[in-house]
């Protein structure tokens, strides 16, 4: 175990959703050197930028976040430009860190690299033994090449990059907008807008049967920085809460929460995404002593209230 109270640590993606989390989580430990570098500052994709915040930072830890990230409908639109910004944020920063001597470098990447006929549980041995299911496989692709170059790196080099595989995150302050969230936002503004609208039905993309897995994001900023003080191994690690909800259960429990009483209608010609998903989460457990602590109807119903608080219009006093 080391501690980087006293090292300048930089957080690729601290200003999103799982960045603000990692990065209360490292300050409330006494990390009070970090940097998050701000993309109209320094666009990732460019090396001259990486460089020019090397410099300016001086790091010594990397805990890489950034990412081009999006549902199902916008991986289906954007497949080159997910490949392309994530692909080269990832080489280019871990290859300037090793050429500025960054001592670790912490790759965050997704579930959506596990090939789409994984069996439930989904093991880290699994990860070669297909291909990712089609709608994100280029995103998934892109950021499973950083656990392909951690592990060439430390092998040549002995640069020490681990590799993270944390599933869906959800909880407040998560992404609404409907172009680029993930399910569990999207279900929560769908039935909260339809019920203070008084609509009758709502539409959820494939057919329901579809099991994801979904992890409170303060349970996914907990094991990250357990895994940046205590693990420094080549073999990824699943981060994740270890059980499997369907769609379908999932929209009703959200209908439930936000209390919209409309119908569910399912459209089949829309894609399910990968067909099952859940995590064999022992690994991190056994390695740094990471298990989720959040159950998920609590999880759900802080989100939601988050939601309901954030998204209401404030009284005007005319």
């Amino acid at each position: 175990m080391k501690s980087w109270e006293s090292h300048s640590i930089i957080v690729t993606g601290g200003n999103g959703f799982l960045g603000k989390a990692v990065v209360r989580k490292l300050n409330a430990r006494g990390y009070n050197n970090i940097v998050v570098p701000r993309s109209r500052e320094y666009d990732l994709r460019k090396e001259g930028d990486i460089r020019r915040l090397f410099e300016m930072a001086k790091p010594t830890l990397v805990v890489h976040l950034a990412a081009v990230v999006g549902g199902i409908g916008a991986n289906r639109d954007n497949p080159g430009k997910f490949f392309y910004d994530n692909a080269i944020m990832g080489i280019q920063l871990m290859e300037l860190s090793r050429q500025y001597a960054v001592e670790k470098f912490v790759g965050v990447g997704t579930i959506c690299a596990y090939p789409k006929f994984t069996p439930v549980p989904f093991h880290e041995d699994d990860l070669w033994n297909g291909y990712p299911e089609e709608t994100n496989a280029p995103y998934g692709l892109a950021k499973k090449m950083m656990l392909v170059q951690s592990q060439a790196y430390r092998q040549q080099y002995g640069f020490n990059g681990i590799y993270l595989l944390p599933v869906n995150l959800y909880g407040p302050g998560d992404n609404f907008d409907p172009s680029s969230s993930h399910v569990i936002p999207a279900l929560i503004k769908k039935c909260i807008d339809a019920r203070n609208h008084a609509d009758k039905e709502i539409e959820v993309w494939g057919d329901g049967t579809a099991t994801r897995e979904f992890l409170y994001v303060d349970d996914g900023a907990e094991c990250i920085v357990l895994a940046v003080e205590k693990y420094n191994e080549p073999e990824p690690v699943n981060v994740g809460a270890g059980f499997e909800i369907t769609i379908k259960d999932l929209v009703q429990l959200i209908a439930k929460l936000t209390n919209y009483q409309g119908k569910i209608v399912f459209d089949t010609s829309k894609p399910n995404g990968q067909p099952r998903r859940m995590l064999s989460t022992s690994r991190a457990m056994e390695r740094f002593g990471f298990r989720a602590k959040t159950s998920f109807q609590a999880g759900l119903s802080a989100t939601v209230a988050w939601y309901e608080e954030s998204s209401r219009v404030p009284e005007r006093n005319d």
